[in-house]
Order: C-alpha cells, then sequence, then structure tokens
C-alpha cells in the first residue's frame, strides 16, 4: 500500500474503522531532494510516508504530513522499495524488464537521457510535419478567402473596448431631450431654486453651529452636515458638467450607428460575442495568411527539422544500442558465475539483440537465454526454467542489480524456493553480502536463510479468539534458536534439531 498499489477494503482488520498504514525511511543517502522539490514537498533525511483507508474505501496518501497523489506516492515508493516475490520471475521474459536490466547493469543514464530528448524532438517535429502537410492543400485553396477576410478585419480597424463606448454614446444621444431635463431639475432642487437643498443645509448647519458647545455629540453632528454640504456641492457641479456634454448630434448619431452596425455584422459573421473575439481571430487569420503567403518556404523548412530530428535519432538509437551490447557478455558472465555458485554447475545465459523501429526505449529488441541443463541449448526464459531455477535466476540478477542500484530496501518473498542444503547456505551468505549496502527484508522457510540475518522475526496466527490474528514479534536468541530448530525438526524439535540450529547461527 505505501507503494501506491489500490486499496482493497476486504484487507481490513475491520471494516468499521479507519487503517493507517505507515513508514519510516532514512533517504539521506539517495539523492531524492530533487524529486521532493519537483513535487513541492518538504524534504526530510528521515521521511514519513503514510496511507489512511476509510471505511468506505476512500484512500488518502501522505509525504511528511503532506497530501499526495497515489501517482506521486508510487513514484517515490518504487525509488523506496524493492519486493521481489515468486510471480515475479514472469517478468524476466518482458521486453521492458529486460532493457532496464540491461541499462542499470552497464550504467547507461547519460546516452538513455539523449535519446529520450531526441525522441521527444522526433515526435514533435514529426507531428507538426504531418500536420503542416496534411493542411497544405486546404491552405492553397482557402488562401484567397482569408485574406478577404482579413483585409475586410483590418479596413474595421477594430478597438478592444469601443464596442461598449459607442453603445453608451449611442444610448446617451438617443435620450438628450430626457437627460437634459432631469439634470436641470436636479440642479434647481439641488442649488437653483429659492429653497433649494444647498441653502437649507447651510441654514441647519447654522442651527447646530448654536448648539456644538454643548456636547461632542453636537460638535460631531455639525461636521458630518458640513461634510454632506460639501459632498451636495460636489454633485451638483458634476451634475452641471455633465449636463453641459449632453446634446442630440445627428451626424455623431449617424456615425455611431453605422460603426455599430459593422461590429455586429463582423460579429455574426464569425460568431464572435465580443471585439475581443474579433481581433483573437483576426490574430488567428494573420497567421494563417503569412502561413499560406509562405507555404512552401515554410514546408521545406518544417520537414528539414523533421528529417533532422530523425537523423540525430537514429544517432542516438545506434549509440544507446552500442552502450547496451557492452553490457551483454560481462551480464552473462556474472550471473553464470553466481548460478554456479547456487547450484546450477551448468548454467548458460547468453542475451541476444535484434534492430527493430525506433520507439520510445530506443532501436533494440533483447531476448535473454538461459539453459540450467548440459546439452539443453539456451532458449527463452519462457520455455525453460522450472520454479528453483527461476528463483536463483532472479536472485542473482537481484544480486547483481543491487551492486548497481541505490534502492534503501530489498524485499524478498521466499526467493529461496526450491532450494535446499549446501546451496541455501551460499544464498544466505550472498543476502548477507546484499546487506552491506541495501536493508534487506526476506521471507523464509529455510533455517540456513533464516539463520544468516542481523534480526529475527517471527509470523504466526492466533487463533485463540473468534477472529484468526496475524502477528509478528521479535525474536531473542534463544527464541531464534528454537524457531530455527523448528524449521529442521518439526513443532517439537530434538535435541539434535536444536544444536543444528545453534550451529547454524555460530556460522
Amino acid at each position: 500500500l505505501l507503494m501506491g498499489n489500490r486499496a482493497d477494503t476486504r484487507v481490513l482488520w475491520n471494516e468499521n474503522e479507519k487503517c493507517i498504514i505507515e513508514g519510516t525511511y532514512d533517504i539521506g543517502s539517495y539523492k531524492l531532494k530533487s524529486f521532493f522539490k519537483s513535487q513541492d514537498l518538504d524534504y526530510d533525511d528521515v521521511t514519513v510516508i503514510r496511507r489512511e483507508i476509510s471505511p468506505g474505501g476512500k484512500s488518502r496518501a501522505f509525504i511528511n504530513d503532506t497530501p499526495i497523489t497515489l501517482e506521486v506516492m508510487k513514484s517515490l515508493g518504487t525509488q523506496l522499495m524493492d519486493i521481489h516475490s515468486q510471480h515475479e520471475t514472469l517478468q524476466l521474459a518482458n521486453q521492458s524488464f529486460q532493457l532496464q536490466l540491461i541499462d542499470s547493469f552497464v550504467a547507461n543514464t547519460a546516452v538513455r537521457e539523449q535519446y529520450t530528448d531526441a525522441w521527444a524532438v522526433f515526435l514533435k517535429t514529426k507531428k507538426e510535419y504531418e500536420n503542416l502537410l496534411a493542411e497544405a492543400d486546404t491552405l492553397r485553396q482557402e488562401s484567397d478567402y482569408i485574406r478577404f477576410q482579413l483585409d475586410e478585419l483590418d479596413k474595421a480597424a477594430l478597438e478592444e473596448n469601443e464596442q461598449d463606448l459607442l453603445e453608451s454614446e449611442l444610448k446617451v444621444m438617443d435620450h438628450a431631450e430626457e437627460i437634459k431635463t432631469r439634470f436641470n431639475t436636479l440642479l434647481d432642487m439641488m442649488t437653483r431654486s429659492e429653497l433649494n437643498l444647498q441653502h437649507q443645509l447651510s441654514s441647519a448647519q447654522i442651527q447646530l453651529q448654536h448648539l456644538e458647545e454643548f456636547s461632542p455629540v453636537y460638535e460631531a453632528l455639525l461636521h458630518r452636515l458640513d461634510s454632506a454640504r460639501l459632498e451636495l456641492q460636489d454633485i451638483a457641479d458634476e451634475i452641471e458638467k455633465e449636463e453641459g456634454k449632453v446634446e442630440f448630434d445627428p451626424e455623431r448619431a449617424e456615425l455611431v450607428r453605422e460603426r455599430l452596425s459593422n461590429i455586429y455584422r463582423l460579429s455574426k459573421k464569425h460568431r464572435a460575442v465580443s471585439v475581443r473575439e474579433l481581433l483573437t481571430i483576426q490574430h488567428a487569420l494573420r497567421e494563417k495568411s503569412i502561413l499560406t503567403t509562405n507555404l512552401d518556404s515554410t514546408l521545406e523548412k518544417t520537414k528539414a527539422a523533421f528529417m533532422a530530428a530523425e537523423s540525430n535519432l537514429k544517432v542516438c538509437a545506434v549509440a544507446l544500442s552500442e552502450s547496451r551490447k557492452k553490457g551483454f557478455d560481462p551480464l552473462s558472465r556474472q550471473i553464470i558465475k553466481l548460478l554456479k555458485e547456487l547450484g546450477i554447475p551448468n548454467a548458460a545465459l547468453q542475451v541476444e539483440s535484434q534492430p527493430i523501429a525506433t520507439g520510445p526505449a530506443g532501436a533494440d529488441k533483447i531476448d535473454i537465454l538461459f539453459s540450467a541443463n548440459k546439452g539443453i541449448a539456451a532458449r527463452p526464459l519462457s520455455q525453460v526454467a522450472s520454479g528453483g531455477e527461476f528463483s536463483r535466476l532472479m536472485f542473482a540478477i537481484k544480486y547483481v542489480m543491487a551492486e548497481k542500484s541505490a534502492m534503501p530496501t530489498l524485499i524478498l518473498d521466499e526467493i529461496d524456493n526450491g532450494v535446499s542444503g549446501e546451496i541455501a547456505i551460499r544464498l544466505g551468505q550472498m543476502m548477507v553480502g546484499m546487506s552491506r549496502k541495501h536493508q534487506l527484508i526476506t521471507i523464509s522457510h529455510l533455517p540456513q536463510i533464516a539463520a544468516k540475518g542481523d534480526t529475527h522475526y517471527f509470523v504466526f496466527k492466533d487463533n485463540s479468539e473468534k477472529k484468526t490474528v496475524s502477528n509478528i514479534r521479535k525474536l531473542e536468541d534463544a527464541e531464534r534458536i528454537e524457531e530455527i530448530a523448528k524449521m529442521i525438526g518439526g513443532a517439537k524439535p530434538s535435541r539434535i534439531a536444536l544444536e543444528i540450529a545453534q550451529e547454524l547461527l555460530a556460522r
């Protein structure tokens, strides 16, 4: 769940209560600051990842208490944990897995990044050229009409806010007589008549002046009244100014109507709801006009850019292929050596590649061929290895990759399937080697593997209540001896089984 997998409420202990899963990771040496910065997350060398699942099945994810999407959780989780189980061996036959294996082994990050960049440029220029090529005939046919539409809009010389201004101006002219009449009535009421508002406010002000000494409240009222009188005078002056502007000009009114009529016509023609949209259409038409005028030369330039990108992609693909081929033999030799140590003395492994059309991962089809037995030709993985051989092959690959990668935690779930005896001891020794660079959590039923661990946890089921409970607890030294002896001799180990367990731990 901490690696971003889907949550299923059926696995919850109590479907009616919220479930919280939390993991604490020491990531100080794993160069993840850029990831945290790109996701706008607070970085801490000790990072806490938390997942909460509500009774209704709704899931929430957090990194250092900051809410995140499952996609972000998955991106970080896969850089912190690598879980290997028996079914993962099926990935060995997967093309992308094999490419990833080779790329990780040869550490060709810079070459791969160059190819990835070249692939992105190739796709972009290819799309631009193909789109332009598809539009070329249509653009040539529409060239005259595009030019006509653009000339019409250019001639109109539109300005962004003019429609609103013109409509307001025409409305004022159409109602000029009513506006002037009402303005003059207002001015009479406010300043011109004998009992106008200004005169009455002045009289009221005189009355309050006689009272202001009796109370601060009266003084405040006088100041407010004075402010009201000044505001009234300012309003009257503004009305008088506006009244002077209002006049009906038949010639101007006709010009405004013609201008608005032209704007309405153009808006209807181009299905625009505003002059701003018309200006946007005008800009697009100008771009198309320039394109049609220079169509042939633009086509040539776009094609040249596409061909250059394709050529560069091929060069980068060759460089990527060469970097991969350098790792084929060293990888095969290293894995074969490990397999021999793990009890497959006649192991044969080879990596072959075939050129294919360039794609997101390069121009190579990788095939890992394997044979566990003498005289049997190496064949594709899906056709040859048994369960035990697959497990050992996968472990050998994990062992090699552990030297190349910075993966804090490797979880090996019964990777020792089909292994026993001295081979199991060697497998345990190799796990110890891996654990010097990585935290290794191993689920195993083999005493030889269990004895190698720095710490031993015992997973068990408690059936004493109505509902079975799975528990885990850390074993002390004496308990380890007993549990390893049980792996050897069953539920009631003999003295000899206990002695063997002690010997395994002593090793």
